[in-house]
């Protein structure tokens, strides 16, 4: 399998389009109470005008430009990458796989720390190559032939580290989706993973076996509840994907109002979006799914989810560093152990949400580093 150098270079035509169809945005009424109904409209507004008339994306796309990006051919498809080389003695691999609806960008400032601890006040010893994928159907990385599982995505992610970039063994790293393909690379692979770390525990295949304990039951009651009032886009994406496609495919402002009401409800936030993500880089996310045209293909694990079979136990070292976020709030270390036998390491910081990697980079390097420095020599 093989790979080449990549430029992100989105045509001016392109954005010369954008700018015109924000200019030109039609905006609703309010349902009432600021968020309640979704992204809020004077938010949207103001966000919408710096975008069209504020932001300079070609400077953010030559910062993108200025780290290493690869495009690798696997299996007849392309899957983008970034390979950031660890500044040490004996750089460890270590994979980040982003989840919905992220992208590469969400793993920079996490990147930027373990591939250089040493500028960050860490040893040089603790350095990592780093490889940021773009998962399959968001940006620059196809779709595959088959239906988007999370073992197939795992099957990807591998042989991206293995045949792709050579590396005989390597680290893991994920969360939400990104973190069930890295629970899948630990279950798939135990040979060639060394360990895996998730901010999102997995679950075991079977809840039945032994019964769940009174503690797991009322997470697992808590989280069905949590769904209710908040898994409408879920629903949406994984039965109708195509339909919601069109809109937001057709309109930036649609576009953005879907993935900033995520990011402000998923993150550590406290309801205030840019306490956590500053406009700009906000801008740069939405800019790429626009410009890839890639939200559509970013839901289809969600219309493939019927796919997925049962998971087997993920017997590799494990690390898990609870996220912030409302939906994983009480979840038992227990539960994580009966898909994780071999569970080493659990945290939970009480800080950083759903996009910890840049919510929260220097504690999560932290936490990874610690995890994997015991496997650098296993």
């Amino acid at each position: 399998m093989t790979w080449s150098p990549f430029r992100i270079d989105v045509p001016d035509d392109v954005l010369d389009d954008l700018r015109h169809r924000l200019r030109n945005a039609r905006f609703g009424d309010p349902t009432g109470e600021r968020w309640r109904g979704g992204a809020d409209l004077g938010y949207l507004r103001d966000l919408i005008g710096y975008w069209a008339d504020g932001f300079d994306y070609r400077a953010r796309e030559a910062e993108l430009n200025a780290l290493p990006h690869g495009m690798a051919h696997i299996d007849g498809t392309r899957t983008h990458f970034l390979k950031i080389p660890g500044n040490g003695p004996a750089p460890m691999p270590l994979l980040l796989s982003h989840g919905w609806p992220s992208s590469f960008v969400e793993m920079l400032p996490l990147a930027a720390r373990l591939a250089d601890p040493g500028r960050y006040g860490g040893d040089p010893a603790d350095a990592f190559d780093v490889v940021i994928p773009s998962m399959p159907g968001f940006l620059y990385s196809d779709l595959p032939a088959e239906p988007l599982t999370r073992a197939s995505m795992a099957r990807t992610l591998h042989a991206l580290m293995t045949e792709v970039l050579g590396y005989e063994r390597y680290g893991a790293f994920g969360g939400d989706i990104g973190g069930a393909a890295t629970g899948w690379l630990g279950a798939l692979y135990p040979e060639q993973v060394i360990g895996i770390h998730l901010i999102h525990p997995p679950f075991p295949a079977s809840m039945e076996d032994p019964p769940l304990s009174a503690e797991e039951q009322a997470f697992i009651d808590a989280e069905a509840v949590y769904d209710e009032g908040d898994g409408g886009y879920s629903a949406i994406m994984g039965t109708r994907p195509d339909t919601i496609a069109a809109a937001l495919l057709d309109s930036p402002v649609g576009l953005a109002a879907w993935i900033v009401d995520k990011y402000r409800d998923w993150s550590d936030c406290q309801g205030e979006v840019e306490t956590r993500f500053d406009r700009d880089t906000l801008l740069t996310i939405l800019t790429l799914y626009w410009a890839t045209g890639s939200i559509g293909t970013s839901f289809r694990q969600y219309f493939d989810w019927e796919h997925n079979s049962a998971r087997s136990d993920i017997t590799v070292p494990t690390a898990i560093t609870l996220s912030h976020e409302p939906v994983m709030a009480g979840f038992p270390r227990t539960l994580a152990e009966r898909a994780c036998p071999d569970l080493r390491h659990w945290s939970e910081p009480r800080r950083g949400g759903h996009f910890l990697p840049i919510e929260e980079p220097a504690l999560l390097q932290d936490e990874l580093t610690t995890f994997f420095r015991k496997l650098r020599h296993a």
